[in-house]
């Protein structure tokens, strides 16, 4: 029997694709974001083989963007928020504006209507939910002030094509009947705007007065089930439900639903294991979210229209970086950071391919303006690891050069522009202060020993700064927070994360620095174990295995420690991971 099975073919072709070229990709050392990309290419409907559903590819790679926007919303707090409005909303919006006048200037010296070059240069504005977050989330800058101010100004974009998709079908309107008669006038394009303000206001205001309380409760009654499967499930509900709710009732789009649900679920102790929960999935919808772009390329606009595809894409690289720059500039801050932003909002995404869809279904967007869109979003991904990567190359000349022009902290006590150098010494670093890190923190306060944390989540590096405890609020694989650490003038370092992949990373580092430095970390699993082993950890504490000596030792007496800290002439007993 032949069944009929678009979803799951598109699924798997997508992942193979992917999978494969992405491989490649990394072998050739470059990021595997050109695979996905390339990959769309292969499986689109402009090259010969397997075609993928080109109904079905947008709705999954939707589902990455809710799972992606989530995620920083977990990690971005109202407090986080209010503090760039300042530069995001006034930002977001000038430099929309700007990107808008440009694209209108290429579209009236192609011989476009006015109203079609609003429509392109309002696609040429806004950057991509899934490209900017995976770029911050590679360089773990979503936490830094730089990386808080581009997701404000993503933001503020979503917010800002919300309305513009909402407008869009009443310009048209208007458009239609021109030189006839206007079935709308500015009081109807008011009224509409007043309406779907008001509908995003009550979203808003609907999530901060009743999801605060309703959401972090409802996840915690969940966590007191005992059923790590229901509350995966209660997490991606939220996440999904509170997302298709917003577009439905409120008429918001999907990716700024999902964002106010994680920010309200933030403000809850469950905050991180919510977001290790949905990273599996988030992870394979963003790369379907990459194929299904390239699915929309067709490679004969490069010989069709080769020079308006190229003035296109500098004004998305160029014209957009340039304008993001000047603005953060004008507000006084680094030219580090504005770069930085820059770099970060020279693409488009999502929301210009649902603006290009509308343009052409309104009859206000030709085919070759969609696919000119189209194209210059392709590119722009494609360049923008390129611009991060000289970015990360010139970043050292810039701060020394902004270091000279009269920044307050010597160069040499910094090891990035958010992460000042400790000075402690003889110390332990003990990299995350969650249930196992905190035990491990107290006792080194008791043993009234040097003490340096690595926390990345905003709630516990507040509590730990309370508390009079030197941390550095950045992730441990970080190399800028690990240099920072005074690793080579350590005597202890703790992995208390549960991420074995990660603390493998910061293992391999460390040793770079320091060879003879004591590690101890924690694993759950036997090939946990062997892979920190291989990266050079000294101690590696298994839970299930230590909670099962600790039974045992009940029953039967005392069987053996559960791992050694050594000083230089003393011998110590660490806490097995059993009361841990």
């Amino acid at each position: 029997m032949v069944h009929q099975t678009p979803l799951i073919a598109t699924i798997v072709g997508s992942l193979v694709l992917a999978l494969i070229l992405g491989a490649l990709a990394n072998r050739l050392r470059i990021s595997p974001l050109v695979g996905y990309l390339l990959a769309g290419v292969l499986a689109g409907p402009f090259t010969p083989g397997f075609v993928a559903d080109q109904a079905l590819a947008p709705e999954l790679a939707e589902i990455g963007v809710i799972l992606l926007m989530f995620g920083v919303g977990l990690h971005f707090s109202l407090k986080d928020l209010f503090a760039v409005k300042n530069i995001a909303v006034p930002g977001a919006i000038l430099q929309i504006g700007l990107a808008t006048l440009l694209g209108l200037g290429l579209s009236l010296a192609m011989g476009w209507s006015v109203a079609t070059g609003l429509v392109f240069g309002l696609a040429l504005s806004c950057a991509s939910t899934v490209v900017l977050l995976r770029a911050l989330q590679e360089r773990r800058l979503i936490e830094t002030e730089r990386g808080r101010i581009a997701v404000g100004w993503l933001i503020v974009e979503d917010l800002a094509m919300v309305l513009v998709l909402v407008l869009l079908p009443a310009l048209a309107s208007l458009l239609d009947d021109a030189g006839q008669s206007a079935s709308l006038g500015g009081v109807d394009i008011l009224r509409i705007l007043g309406i779907t303000l008001g509908k995003v206001a009550a979203f808003i205001a609907l999530m901060l007065v009743v999801g605060r309380r309703v959401i972090p409760w409802l996840l915690h009654y969940i966590a007191h089930t005992g059923s790590r499967e229901l509350f995966r499930l209660a997490v991606l509900a939220i996440a999904l439900g509170v997302a298709y709710g917003a577009a439905v009732l409120f008429g918001v789009s999907f990716a700024l639903g999902a964002f106010f649900a994680g920010m309200v679920l933030s403000e809850s102790e469950l905050s991180h294991q919510a977001a290790q929960e949905t990273l599996p999935l988030r992870d394979a919808f963003a790369v379907l979210f990459f194929v299904s772009v390239g699915m929309l390329f067709n490679p004969g606009i490069i010989v069709d229209d080769p020079l308006p595809l190229i003035a296109t894409f500098l004004i998305i690289i160029f014209g957009k970086s340039l304008a993001a720059f000047v603005l953060v500039r004008l507000f006084r801050h680094s030219s580090s950071r504005a770069l930085m932003i820059s770099a970060s909002l020279a693409q488009i995404g999502e929301f210009s391919f649902i603006l290009a869809a509308l343009g052409v279904d309104l009859k206000l967007l030709s085919t070759e303006a969609r696919d000119l869109i189209l194209a210059g979003a392709i590119f722009s991904i494609l360049a923008n690891p390129v611009l991060f990567a000289l970015l990360d190359r010139a970043q050292t000349w810039i701060d020394r050069r902004e270091g000279k022009d009269g920044d307050p902290a010597p160069p040499s006590k910094v090891t990035s522009e958010e992460i000042p150098a400790t000075q402690l010494t003889g110390h332990a670093v003990v990299v995350g202060s969650g249930r196992v890190g905190s035990l491990i923190i107290t006792r080194m306060e008791q043993e009234k020993r040097p003490l340096l944390v690595i926390e990345d989540r905003r709630e516990l590096v507040e509590q730990l700064r309370a508390r009079s405890i030197e941390v550095i609020a950045e992730n441990g694989a970080n190399p800028a927070a690990l240099a920072a650490a005074n690793l080579a003038g350590a005597r202890w370092l703790f992995l208390a994360i549960p991420n074995g992949f990660e603390a493998g990373q910061i293992v391999e580092q460390t040793r770079a620095i320091n060879s003879g430095l004591e590690i101890i970390a924690r694993a759950h699993s036997d090939d946990e174990v062997e892979y920190l082993r291989k990266c050079g950890a000294d101690h590696i504490i298994m839970g299930e295995r230590e909670i099962a000596r600790g039974m045992l030792e009940l029953a039967f007496g005392p069987i053996g420690t559960a791992a050694n800290m050594r000083e230089p002439e003393t011998t110590g007993t660490v806490a097995s991971a059993a009361t841990i």
